[in-house]
């Protein structure tokens, strides 16, 4: 299989992962009163951060919805970057290092912190990254 081809699979299931985060929002578990309390609690506590007044929730919400937005851009620069391995696959492969890398980052964060489908995910799209790139040296 080709580099490209690799690559555009590798942007596809990002894009997948990205669209799981985003649907997982607001990220918490609808489950009893303890959780329900705890979600209230970040509510309702505000304090002053650089001049604005914010709650735990507002940070907890906004950084989900941050990190949606990186993973729909990362699926997007994959794809961009397939293009570029289509014609110059030598030229596309520090980039494909520099998304394994930061994917390699992901997988480990959500191993320790989080659960098993986001691993699973990291992982496949590793071993794309990584089968793309010893495609892209083989191409001319």
């Amino acid at each position: 299989m080709k580099s490209y081809t690799l690559l555009r699979i590798s942007s596809l299931v990002t894009a997948l992962f990205a669209i799981g985060h985003t649907s997982g929002a607001p990220w918490t578990p609808v489950a009893g009163a303890p959780e329900n309390a705890l979600i209230e609690s970040m509510k309702s506590l505000r304090f002053m951060v650089m001049g604005a007044e914010r709650t735990y929730w507002d940070f907890y919400f906004g950084f989900g919805v941050s990190v949606s937005v990186y993973v729909f851009a990362l699926a997007i620069l994959l794809w961009q970057l397939a293009s570029l391995a289509k014609t110059e696959p030598r030229r596309a492969r520090p980039m494909m290092l520099t998304m394994l890398a930061a994917f390699i980052a992901v997988g480990g964060v959500t191993l320790k912190f989080f659960f098993i489908i986001p691993v699973v995910m990291s992982s496949a799209i590793c071993i794309l990254l990584i089968w793309a790139w010893f495609q892209a040296r083989r191409e001319p």
